[in-house]
């Protein structure tokens, strides 16, 4: 499986972001209040060298489609300022760490087009855009792959016994329709590309067509 948010070990991980924003947080119409520290829990995972290529994506999944809700804003409030966060393209976002405002106790404002209470957090765990390129040679793929697996080894340490294997990655284009051969022999398939133990095994680079949108983990339980 890929390693995203519909995974067992992100419900585990972010079942206080979902108590929160639904019981201690604040939930008015279409608008959904959560505290900066929350996502924060999360962000604060990643900062360390083991995980400096990953990064998490936030978003909310309507509980009856399945589908991601449309965030049509979404900000950081403190007493003295207003952050816009930027919202892509697929209904996510991402949060600076910043501890000025973890101790200024900010808030995170989302205005969704469902209604709020119908909308539950969504933690995705992915590469940071400057990872996402055409070319990659064996070792950079290597080097992705090493830093799923010291996140997941990190997290073991109390969620070992839901803690999955990584197997390899899996690299997502945006054309969720998109398929193609590549020269390697290598297949995309639904905007998706998967390479496996096997591939690894043979050290070679891949040169893909267009640029992918994430790689992330292909990982077993």
């Amino acid at each position: 499986m890929t390693f995203t948010h519909t995974s067992r070990l992100f419900k585990a991980l972010s079942i206080s972001a979902v108590l929160l924003c639904t019981g201690n947080s604040a939930v008015f119409a279409d608008e959904i209040e959560v505290s900066y520290k929350t996502f924060h829990s999360h962000v604060r995972k990643l900062e360390n060298d083991d995980t400096q290529a990953l990064r998490f994506a936030f978003g909310f999944t309507h509980i009856q489609s399945g589908k991601l809700c449309q965030i049509n804003s979404a900000r950081i409030s403190t007493q003295k300022q207003q952050i816009p966060l930027e919202i892509s393209s697929e209904n996510r976002f991402t949060i600076p760490s910043e501890k000025a405002l973890r101790l200024a106790d900010a808030m995170i404002y989302i205005d969704v087009s469902e209604p709020s209470n119908q909308c539950d957090i969504s933690v995705q765990l992915e590469t940071k855009p400057e990872y996402n390129k055409r070319y990659y040679s064996f070792e950079e793929l290597v080097f992705i792959k090493e830093q799923y697996e010291a996140f997941f080894n990190e997290m073991g340490s109390f969620l070992s016994f839901m803690m999955p294997t990584v197997k390899g990655l899996v690299v997502q284009f945006e054309d969720q329709s998109y398929t193609s051969t590549m020269e390697n022999g290598y297949t995309i398939t639904q905007g998706t590309l998967t390479l496996n133990e096997a591939f690894f095994e043979a050290g070679k680079p891949i040169n893909l067509p267009i640029e992918p949108l994430r790689i992330t983990a292909l990982a077993t339980n």
